[in-house]
């Protein structure tokens, strides 16, 4: 009699990386980062992950902005958070959008020089995704999550809509961006991106993040 085949051993927990304190160069000088390379990176994927408004307390260490980060991480991304100009260590001050979106285009070539050969995935946090939106028609992204999208504070509509797969996560209780014009602002764009709207969640989505992380990783494909 032959012996019983052996159980499949269990996956195992991810286990988070242990950031990695950096200094990218930037426009305007240096700008603070981090980078999470998770175990068993292979280089196929990298992602940027962009902060919500530097005035009113953004900063890489926001809960949504590690939240999409580690989600990224548990498909075998690396990811790189960084503080825009004026926010922390970095140098320089805010500009509106404009000087921001230079600092993103300097943190995506950052990463695709340390991973060269890696696709680019670009995401960012309500003032972090009109950024991130501006950054994937200026570099080589692969795919785009725009989070809670601030319409009618910042004018998305002067920019092209980017030429790649294209991500609205949005709660439909969000008490600083109005979910319905965010909705009315997608059915314009060519090419229209997916949209993701999670019932109940606000602008932070407290006590939703793991729905948050379930929407970002659902739109991988097969990264």
């Amino acid at each position: 009699m032959s012996p019983p085949e052996a159980e499949p051993a269990p996956p195992r927990p991810f286990r988070p990386p242990s950031p990695e304190k950096l200094v990218v160069a930037g426009p305007a000088g240096a700008l603070e980062a981090l980078a999470e390379v998770p175990d068993g990176f292979t280089g196929a994927d990298c992602a940027v992950v962009c902060h919500p408004h530097p005035l009113y307390g953004g900063t890489m260490q926001n809960k949504v902005v590690h939240s999409t980060a580690r989600a990224l991480q548990e498909r075998g991304f690396a990811t790189v958070r960084f503080n825009f100009r004026g926010v922390g260590a970095s140098a320089g001050a805010f500009d509106e959008g404009r000087g921001e979106t230079e600092d993103a285009l300097a943190v995506c070539d950052y990463a695709l020089a340390r991973w060269p050969g890696a696709r680019l995935t670009l995401a960012g946090f309500s003032f972090g995704s009109f950024v991130a939106y501006q950054a994937a028609g200026r570099r080589p992204a692969v795919r785009l999550f725009t989070i809670a999208p601030p319409v009618g504070r910042f004018d998305f509509a002067q920019h092209p809509a980017p030429r790649v797969p294209w991500i609205v996560i949005q709660g439909d209780r969000d008490e600083l961006v109005d979910s319905s014009r965010v909705l009315a602002w997608v059915g314009t764009a060519v090419p229209p991106p997916e949209v993701v709207i999670i019932e109940g969640a606000e602008h932070f989505f407290h006590g939703r993040l793991n729905e948050l992380k379930d929407a970002v990783q659902s739109h991988l494909g097969d990264a």
